[in-house]
């Protein structure tokens, strides 16, 4: 799926931006989790379903 492929490319970023692989994971989410929820989508609303979320926890 294209939002899994995305998960990882970012993954794969972040990385390479020094962080430890077994700090970060990353998951699609697809159609199931839209940011803008809509059926007749305009493109700047696929635009931002078409998106990586991070949450940063604090050790």
């Amino acid at each position: 799926r294209l939002s899994d492929r995305r998960a990882k490319s970012t993954v794969q970023y972040i990385i390479s931006k020094g962080i430890a692989k077994n700090r970060i994971t990353g998951q699609g989410m697809g159609e199931t989790q839209p940011k803008v929820a809509c059926t007749e989508c305009t493109e700047e609303e696929h635009a931002q379903n078409r998106r990586s979320e991070f949450l940063i926890i604090k050790k």
